[in-house]
C-alpha cells in the first residue's frame, strides 16, 4: 500500500515480511511519547511523497519483544531496511530533509 503508513505488530509476523521489501522505513513509537507525535506527520508526508518506499509504524509498548530484539532503547526510533537488512537507525525527532536524504542515499 504505497504512500501509506501502516501499523505492524510482531504477533502477526507482518514486520518480518515488511522489512524484506527493497526499502522500508519503520517508525518505532509509543502513544505517550510527545516527540513521537511530532515525528508522525513528517513520516506521513514522506510516505505520500515517496510511494516506492514502504512505511510502517510499530508501537513499542504493544510489541516489546520486537523492540527489545531490535535494541530499541528510545523513541522515536526510525530504522531503514534495504532488502531486509538494517542500513540506518535514527533516534529522536529528525527533520524531514534529513530523513529524505538518508532514504535517497539508499535507493
Amino acid at each position: 500500500m504505497a504512500g501509506n503508513v501502516n501499523v505492524y505488530t510482531s504477533e502477526d509476523m507482518k514486520f518480518e515480511n515488511l522489512s524484506k521489501n527493497p526499502l522500508t522505513l519503520v517508525d518505532f513509537w509509543a502513544t505517550w511519547c510527545g516527540p513521537c507525535r511530532m515525528l508522525s506527520p513528517i513520516v506521513e508526508e514522506l510516505a505520500a511523497e515517496t510511494p516506492d518506499v514502504v512505511f510502517a509504524k510499530v508501537d513499542v509498548d504493544e510489541n516489546m519483544e520486537l523492540a527489545t530484539g531490535l535494541q530499541i532503547t528510545g523513541v522515536p526510533t526510525l530504522m531503514l531496511f534495504k532488502d531486509g537488512k538494517l542500513v540506518e537507525r535514527m533516534v529522536g525527532v529528525q527533520p524531514k530533509e534529513n530523513i529524505k536524504k538518508i532514504i535517497d542515499a539508499h535507493r
